[in-house]
């Protein structure tokens, strides 16, 4: 299995979560801030998919 370079939709979503994630750690913000772990997590998890199958 090659990884390959995940579509920019998938990209964006995921660098998106990420940031929410990383930004209600560090901040208060009432729904970012309670669920800064799973935004993160949701992030990597959408890069990790992106790039182990091809054509998503």
């Amino acid at each position: 299995m090659k990884p390959s370079a995940p579509n920019k939709i998938l990209w964006a979503i995921a660098l998106i979560a990420g940031i929410l994630g990383i930004v209600g750690h560090l901040t208060s913000v009432t729904y970012i801030s309670e669920n800064s772990f799973i935004l993160l997590l949701v992030g990597f998890v959408l890069l990790a998919i992106g790039t182990s199958f091809k054509g998503t």
